[in-house]
């Protein structure tokens, strides 16, 4: 009989916790006017443009059973093709195959994204209807990456949400002074070799697969 997982910092976190919004509300001010106002449902001449300057959008999705999931996407600055004011299409890369984010998408037609723009601490948000297309008049459109890839996801606007650049600003994120040194923390190879638990595996072998990676799939 397998024992039971024990105890996390999460159960007993979980006890006392924020038991509904509006007790979550009481913990907060009110939102400004403008933090309101500024979600929009299409996009604008600016918002196009900050789309087209981003070259990472994080796509958040979520399974039937309420599991989430966060994935990067990246490519050239404007990868990510504006179709019209409430449609996005991000062409899919070749990637680990898993197929997470788009098994999600498939699932429940949600999606929502978070679009990054190097050296700059504005964001941008949007979330909405979302659909993965394997339409051949759409993928050939979609070359940024290098190549028509095997499907694209397609955002259905629903909410555009220009976000505050305070995350970015308090983490530093653009400021090479403020990154930490390389060997601060563990390598790619080191991490993946502990969660695979393989302990026929070197990190040797780790590093040569990921190189092999990067070099055949890399568009």
């Amino acid at each position: 009989m397998t024992p039971a997982p024990a105890a996390s910092a999460f159960d007993s976190l979980r006890l006392d916790a924020v038991p509904d919004q509006e007790a979550l509300r009481r913990a907060y001010e009110l939102p400004s006017d403008a933090a309101v106002r500024k979600q929009m449902t299409e996009l604008t001449e600016q918002t196009r443009r900050l789309i087209a300057c981003s070259s990472l959008v994080l796509v958040a999705s979520v399974d039937a059973e309420g599991n989430c999931d966060l994935s990067p996407r990246g490519g050239p600055a404007g990868f990510v093709a504006v179709l019209d004011a409430r449609t996005v299409a991000i062409p899919d890369a070749t990637g680990n195959k898993r197929l997470d984010s788009l098994q999600n998408v498939v699932t429940t037609g949600r999606a929502g994204l978070l679009f990054v723009i190097p050296g700059r601490t504005t964001t941008l948000r949007v979330n909405g209807r979302a659909c993965v297309s394997t339409r051949p008049d759409l993928l050939s459109q979609l070359t940024a990456v290098g190549k028509p890839p095997a499907s694209a996801l397609v955002l259905g606007i629903e909410e555009v949400y220009p976000h505050c650049p305070k995350a970015l600003l308090r983490s530093g994120a653009w400021k090479p002074e403020q990154w930490l040194p390389a060997d601060a923390q563990p390598t790619s190879a080191e991490v993946t070799l502990a969660q695979l638990r393989m302990p026929e595996l070197t990190i040797a072998d780790i590093e040569q697969a990921e190189a092999d990676s990067l070099r055949y799939r890399y568009e």
